[in-house]
């Protein structure tokens, strides 16, 4: 005989009821924190480096015209502080808006994604600001501008990303595309590394050879017959020279003539076309000022 029973004559909840409680998708709680970090990577950057420090501004590199005027340098970074304020306004309001849809949504994907968007910031403005299209370096007022680049990319750039990446696997969950985006991530320094080294506003009609020691000019006299290149300058011991519509091909044929150093087809050469002498500006004297009738074009 079976047990007597007490039947609940109410509704019984579906046994997913609880489940059909609406809750937080981590992906708005990341998108906030990914706007936020990246907001905050540019005020870092401007209030820190524009006007406390006055390493540069956002043009800094441009000199000519209205653009070169400071008064018009400072009205742009106010510019940029009102974008990273949308930024910002736009990762509160995604916050908000996804701690609105569940009682108590789960931060937890918050601040990973957060130092994710920092170093994001610092990732985009080197690879753009710095190295594609020179509008700025870290410290405009130093000799080895790369130097800097480089070191302010890793400290506040890489290592940021690297730890909000890590932190936001740190429940166990494993890793969606994240080959994917290491990939991406390389290829973008990648493609950076070769625009620096190759730099997009630097004139390339231009190109300096220094010789090896003891080599004579022969060999590059040879190496630059038939081609359309032409010498505007010469050192008078003939271990410098500065060579006009030199094609990179014809660049490359040059070491094979003794030369050192060819500007533009090598990473030293790229490296060595930021640096910037603090005597650049001077006005050179009459020991040091090229003596034009050196010049001997082909």
């Amino acid at each position: 005989m079976n047990p007597l029973r007490y039947n609940d004559p109410g509704p019984h909840p579906p046994p997913d009821a609880a489940e059909a409680v609406p809750r937080t998708p981590d992906h708005r709680i990341r998108r906030a924190g990914l706007l936020l970090g990246f907001a905050m990577g540019g005020f870092f950057d401007g209030i820190l480096l524009h006007q406390i420090l006055q390493w540069h501004h956002l043009l800094s590199a441009i000199q000519t015209g209205i653009l070169g005027d400071l008064r018009f340098q400072v009205a742009v970074d106010g510019l940029f502080h009102a974008l990273m304020y949308v930024l910002a306004a736009a990762g509160l309001w995604t916050l908000y808006r996804a701690r609105s849809r569940a009682p108590a949504p789960s931060l937890r994907a918050l601040w990973p994604a957060f130092w994710m968007g920092f170093g994001s910031w610092h990732i985009v403005d080197a690879l753009f600001s710095h190295w594609i299209t020179g509008i700025h370096r870290i410290r405009m007022d130093s000799d080895m501008p790369l130097f800097w680049d480089v070191a302010w990319l890793v400290v506040f750039g890489l290592v940021p990303l690297f730890l909000g990446w890590r932190g936001r696997y740190a429940d166990g969950r494993p890793p969606e595309r994240r080959h994917v985006s290491v990939v991406l991530l390389v290829a973008a320094l990648g493609g950076a590394a070769a625009a620096n080294l190759f730099p997009l506003r630097a004139d390339r009609d231009t190109t300096v050879v220094a010789m090896m020691p003891n080599e004579p000019a022969a060999g590059l006299l040879q190496a630059l017959d038939g081609t359309d290149a032409r010498i505007i300058w010469m050192d008078r011991a003939g271990g410098v020279w500065v060579i006009q519509d030199l094609s990179l091909r014809d660049s490359l044929a040059l070491y094979r003539a003794g030369a050192l150093y060819v500007s533009g087809t090598s990473a030293p050469a790229g490296c060595a076309a930021w640096l910037t002498s603090p005597e650049r500006t001077a006005t050179p004297s009459a020991a040091t000022r090229p003596d034009s009738s050196r010049a001997a074009p082909i």
